[in-house]
């Protein structure tokens, strides 16, 4: 069935996909003045697969970044992740984070120094965090240009290998480490801006938890929730 085929509008079906990544809802629970549910489903795949969301991301942020008096294409970037609890839909593809006691997916984010999302990747929590240095630093600079010089980290990207996977693509590694002696908590110089993108992040409730079969729809929402 096709969007143009129904009773529904384009205006109408990105205010469903927008719904669908606030909530968590069945095909029974769909609102009723937005169109059915195996229309949102169909159109969001759709533009999930024609990068639209990342399409817009990227497009709002140079716009921005301009209004914000700055270069359209950064020159530093923050890596950061966040790990989403599995659910049945997801976990069989998901992994176990010994160390958090936790089952499911990470997702590998890297902003600007505003907060604006640059790229992300995907992966279960199984698998290392400098182990994804190599592809995110590829995505950033692939999208940026070349631009960016300098990655603001945490300590769990520390390590020859992390280092070197990031110079390969023309990008220095900074760790920011937290103090020595410290008591409460620490605004770190930085990569407070990544954790500030995290939490406009939690607002949606359909990502507090990983509830997508795929990994790519995860990212997918992820984009719509930035843009």
């Amino acid at each position: 069935m096709c969007l143009q085929s129904c009773d529904h509008n384009f205006r109408q079906a990105q205010s469903a996909t927008a719904t669908l990544c606030l909530e968590v809802f069945q095909s029974a629970g769909c609102p009723h003045d937005l169109p059915t549910w195996s229309v949102i489903y169909q159109q969001s795949r759709r533009w999930t697969k024609a990068g639209v969301f990342e399409s817009l991301v990227h497009d709002l942020r140079a716009v921005l970044r301009i209004a914000a008096g700055r270069q359209e294409r950064p020159r530093a970037a923050i890596f950061d992740r966040r790990t989403l609890q599995a659910t049945p839909e997801s976990g069989p593809h998901a992994g176990y984070d010994g160390a958090k006691r936790r089952k499911g997916h990470k997702v590998h984010l890297a902003v600007d120094t505003l907060g604006h999302l640059l790229a992300l990747c995907v992966t279960a929590t199984d698998e290392q965090d400098r182990a994804q240095v190599s592809e995110l630093a590829k995505r950033v600079q692939a999208e940026t240009g070349q631009t960016v010089e300098i990655a603001f980290v945490d300590q769990g990207y520390t390590g020859e290998n992390a280092a070197d996977a990031a110079q390969e693509h023309g990008l220095k590694l900074e760790v920011v480490k937290l103090p020595t002696a410290k008591r409460g908590f620490i605004l770190l110089p930085r990569r407070w801006v990544v954790e500030r993108s995290f939490g406009w992040i939690s607002r949606f409730r359909r990502l507090a938890r990983d509830y997508e079969r795929l990994p790519e729809t995860l990212a997918g929402l992820h984009y719509l929730a930035l843009f």
